[in-house]
């Protein structure tokens, strides 16, 4: 399989020499710097390729788009999108002329990934993302005041919850503000509590079939010029894998993951495997996911994450938490191995060591959270080992 690592461009603390130094060699990267709707021009493309070669030692490559972003516009379906639909085929365009051919993105309405907490202790002083789900009830409940929000929540988690909203701080509650914004590296945007009922409200009413609908729609406008091209697209799952502050989320499953397929049946419509995200979900078989829809595994983002019953779920070791990663793997050479055999010049799948633990010298450094040098670096490194052995034991392409 392809190493590759997420860089987010110039204002990055983790250097490209570190990076080449952790052994990955594939660039993970997007344009943060280009406002959502608008194309992605040769230039500025060309830019962000140029800093990658600007030290032709280091043999850097720009390898995945992560991510072309989608409008909210898109998402919530309204009426005339049409401008921002020929934005996005164009920006796919400009990325293939410029040899960019794998798109990473995602479908989740409003927020990208969520957490309460960006820096929960380890042993021995190392930090890790972790989301506590008392905290995010009281933060729905009872600081953002959503209609409805405790419905389903159980009374026990209730309690838990008022009593976090009641004893908290309004520094705390600034702080959970602030982490479950983090999710957003490159947003143009960040909301404080009446801008996030503000754009809720605009969400208002809106069904999971309603945002099936609108992806439905998405991927007509964009899945043909895919083809086109030569492009992959990849979606990343919802992470957590759960509706959130009333929004629907519809990449959360293994079914959900099969209808997404079913909506453009073309091998250019495909899946980012993120075993941390879909691992957050008690009813997901992760190896059994990566089986069966390994032919439309474009991309892998590999991180395990420990449950606990009341939804909480923390950030774990790479070969620790929930999800079998020896089993996955081995699924994801399997298919590696079919694509070699079919003749296929694209056949290794770029994956990249997904959250890692601040861990010695990262600790305190500004880098984005859940993406320090040296817990990625030791995430790589574990998983280098397992696609050596099982490589080696089973007889598969590495």
């Amino acid at each position: 399989m392809e190493e590759t690592w997420r860089w987010f461009g110039p204002d990055d603390a983790v250097r490209l020499d570190h990076i080449r130094q952790a052994g990955a060699r594939g660039i993970v990267t997007s344009l943060h710097q280009v406002p959502y709707g608008e194309v992605w021009t040769v230039e500025e493309i060309e830019r962000r390729k140029a800093a990658l070669a600007r030290d032709p030692a280091l043999g850097l490559q720009w390898r995945v788009v992560e991510s072309l972003p989608v409008h909210e516009k898109i998402r919530r379906g309204d009426a005339d999108c049409a401008p921002l639909f020929a934005s996005y085929r164009q920006s796919m365009r400009n990325l293939a002329a410029c040899g960019v051919t794998n798109i990473c993105y995602n479908f989740m309405p409003v927020l990208d990934w969520t957490r309460t907490e960006l820096r929960h202790p380890l042993p021995g002083g190392g930090t890790a993302l972790r989301f506590n789900a008392h905290e995010y009830v009281g933060f729905d409940v009872f600081i953002l005041g959503r209609p409805g929000a405790e419905e389903g929540v159980s009374p026990g988690l209730l309690a838990r919850a008022r009593a976090w909203a009641e004893g908290a701080s309004e520094q705390q509650k600034e702080t959970l503000l602030a982490s479950i914004m983090a999710g957003l590296p490159g947003a143009f945007e960040r909301y404080d509590v009446a801008g996030l009922r503000r754009i809720l409200a605009a969400y208002g009413g809106m069904t999971a079939q309603d945002l099936k609908n609108n992806l439905r729609r998405f991927l007509a406008e964009v899945i043909p010029t895919a083809e086109e091209l030569g492009i992959s697209m990849g979606m990343h799952p919802d992470d957590p894998p759960r509706p959130l502050f009333g929004l629907p989320r519809i990449v959360s499953t293994e079914q959900d993951i099969a209808d997404l397929l079913a909506m453009a049946d073309s091998p250019a419509n495909g899946l980012t495997l993120c075993t941390g995200s879909l691992g957050a979900h008690p009813a997901n078989d992760l190896p059994r996911i990566a089986a069966r829809f390994a032919d439309r595994i474009h991309f892998a983002h590999l991180r395990n994450v420990a449950k606990e019953p009341d939804g909480s779920f923390m950030e774990a070791d790479h070969l620790g938490g929930d999800t079998d990663m020896v089993a996955v793997v081995e699924a994801l050479l399997t298919e590696q191995k079919r694509r070699l055999d079919a003749g296929r010049p694209d056949w290794r799948i770029p994956f990249r060591p997904d959250h890692g633990h601040e861990l010695a010298d990262d600790i305190g450094k500004p880098t984005f959270p859940g993406y320090p040098l040296i817990g990625r670096l030791r995430g790589l490194a574990e998983l280098r080992g397992v696609m050596t052995a099982v490589a080696r034991i089973k007889g598969l392409p590495i």
